[in-house]
């Protein structure tokens, strides 16, 4: 009877954004329980500075996920070296604008937080999508925010938080529509962590990045279509 979870040993994983912070956690943890994982970053020199003390098989790849040309020209080297790609992590994100108001927010700003954290995760996870079908056990994680919340959300951070709340929106209709295809499709807020982005007096990175990995590796009788912090469910 075939596994109900990928093997670590022969599964391809993709995480963006993952030269430093959450993402570079991601990677690591996946690298260690075995998987080959692609970490990626905009520059090349970043990515393979954040591989250079994982264990296991973490290969650095250039990408930057605003970049059509550059999104193809990897999905495009992942078919030629793999044949397919078992979980995509969309972690790629910007712009955590504290000190701004939806009142009197810059627009070019805003634009350009939706280009990486909403279409730069849509654009990604629609070119990998070929790569995402081959694979025995498919897996798309959005690494989303508690501040793209509707039920909880407040004022502030409007670029930030509207994109997370349309990264969330995104996570539904990718889950709806890839349920008969068995790609499981959620997202994950891990939480606030000790990252450039959350600044010193988050918690342990490992912590937060441990809710992503459980959503990377779940059992094809997991749940898709979820929001989640470690592991429990979170109102939308």
């Amino acid at each position: 009877m075939e596994a109900a979870v990928p093997d670590p040993a022969s599964a391809i994983a993709l995480v963006t954004g993952a030269n430093r912070g959450i993402g570079r956690e991601i990677a690591r943890q996946l690298a260690e329980l075995g998987y080959t994982v692609l970490v990626c970053a905009r520059r090349s020199e970043a990515a393979e500075a954040a591989v250079t003390d994982m264990a296991g098989r973490a290969l650095p790849r250039r990408l930057d996920v605003t970049d059509d040309r550059s999104v193809d020209e990897l999905a495009r080297s992942v078919t030629a070296e793999f044949g397919r790609l078992d979980v995509l992590v969309n972690n790629a994100a910007i712009n955590y604008d504290t000190g701004a108001r939806a009142a009197d927010a810059d627009l070019d700003d805003v634009r350009r937080t939706l280009e990486t954290n909403l279409f730069g995760a849509w654009r990604t996870a629609a070119a990998f999508l070929p790569l995402l079908r081959r694979s025995p056990h498919p897996r798309i994680v959005n690494v989303s925010s508690e501040s793209g919340s509707l039920a909880t959300m407040s004022g502030g951070t409007p670029a930030y938080g509207v994109s997370k709340a349309a990264l969330n929106v995104l996570t539904l209709k990718l889950a709806d529509e890839l349920r008969a295809d068995g790609i499981l499709v959620n997202s994950v807020c891990p939480g606030w962590v000790a990252t450039d982005m959350g600044g010193p007096s988050g918690g342990p990175v490992a912590s937060g990045a441990a809710g992503v990995v459980w959503a990377a590796t779940l059992p094809d009788s997991g749940p898709t279509g979820g929001f989640f912090r470690h592991g429990q469910p979170l109102d939308w």
